[in-house]
């Protein structure tokens, strides 16, 4: 294991202790009425929740689920808890906005799930007359460590990174690998999951009884891409926790980017940033652009328009399904029945 940032070893010992505090002031979880399915990770950002949060809302609404997704809304303008309405980035947060847009289900954003989590029933009560044993679930985004909020399934998503990284501040995870004894499932990549050692590092901290799904991801282009025949040599940019991956991503997918300007993760885009990044492009005689659904949704028509003057505007979707799906379903499904049952 190393550092990212070695001056910060010294913090680290704080960090933990400031986890064990936490821990011992804990008290119970808050309870909602209907049975929360948790999505989280170890890592401080870049693990891919979002795109599985979108898998499992898409396969749950499938099979006659009624779902919401409850996301803090990180970086959003808003205050207290509000319904996702439209394309406001700012006000809803970039992720909440990403997620309503894909599954077409109801996105409640607030530091306080459970209070989001207390309105979404109302509202689907007020509006379906929902019954209190109806087949309805929350999807609680990146939620392995907001444990105030009691759930019936804790999925974590684990990368290879992950393995070898710290805690917080030298490093990003922001609890120690054996947190992962509290996972009812650990997602891996399936690229990731091919390597032995790989494995065997995860499955010697989960816990017993504890499954493991493999999510295969995939970026999927708009019909502009066919144009990348005709010589297209986009200006990847994005701010995302770890993009480096998406530069990859895209090599892999034939898209040969000729350089890629990356911002802080959930960066809000300025005129300033855009024109950053214009001049990167005439600098390398790019010409045109890519970016990731979560850079898109901040761009205003302002700053497109910017963009869509030097190049084509490429927007990409990171996509995951999972290997085996069914028994992704299964699994989750009887979990929620469970917690229907108590």
């Amino acid at each position: 294991m190393s550092a990212r940032r070695w001056w910060a070893w010294p913090l680290v010992p704080v960090y933990r202790a400031g986890l064990a505090l936490k821990d011992a002031l804990r008290g119970e979880p808050k309870r909602l009425q209907w049975p929360v399915v948790s999505v989280g990770s170890l890592s401080a950002g870049g693990a891919g929740k979002t795109p599985v949060v979108i898998a499992l809302a898409l396969l749950l609404k499938e099979r006659g689920w009624g779902v919401d997704v409850l996301s803090r809304g990180y970086g959003r303008s808003g205050r207290g808890v509000d319904l996702v309405a439209g394309d406001d980035a700012e006000r809803f947060g970039d992720e909440p906005v990403v997620m309503a847009s894909r599954t077409g289900v109801p996105v409640w954003v607030g530091a306080e799930r459970f209070a989001a989590g207390q309105a979404a029933e109302l509202q689907t009560q007020r509006a379906l007359r929902t019954p209190r044993n109806a087949k309805q679930v929350h999807l609680l985004d990146d939620g392995f460590q907001h444990r105030q909020l009691a759930r019936a399934m804790d999925v974590v998503l684990v990368t290879a990174e992950d393995m070898d990284d710290v805690l917080l501040p030298a490093g990003n995870l922001r609890e120690p690998l054996t947190a992962l004894g509290r996972a009812d499932v650990v997602v891996v990549r399936e690229e990731e999951i091919v390597s032995e050692k790989f494995k065997a590092k995860v499955w010697g901290v989960m816990r017993e009884g504890a499954q493991m799904w493999v999510a295969r991801r995939r970026l999927v282009f708009p019909n502009l891409m066919k144009t990348l025949g005709a010589g297209l040599r986009p200006v990847a940019f994005c701010a995302i926790a770890r993009p480096e991956n998406f530069a990859a991503m895209l090599l892999e997918t034939g898209c040969g980017v000729v350089e890629t300007v990356a911002f802080a993760d959930h960066h809000a885009y300025t005129r300033a940033d855009v024109l950053r990044v214009i001049e990167v492009a005439n600098g390398l005689n790019a010409s045109g652009f890519v970016t990731t659904e979560k850079d898109a949704v901040k761009l205003t028509p302002e700053l497109r328009g910017l963009l869509e003057a030097v190049g084509p505007l490429m927007v990409v979707a990171l996509e995951v399904e999972f290997v085996d799906a069914e028994a992704v379903v299964a699994a989750i499904e009887t979990k929620l029945l469970e917690a229907r049952i108590a």
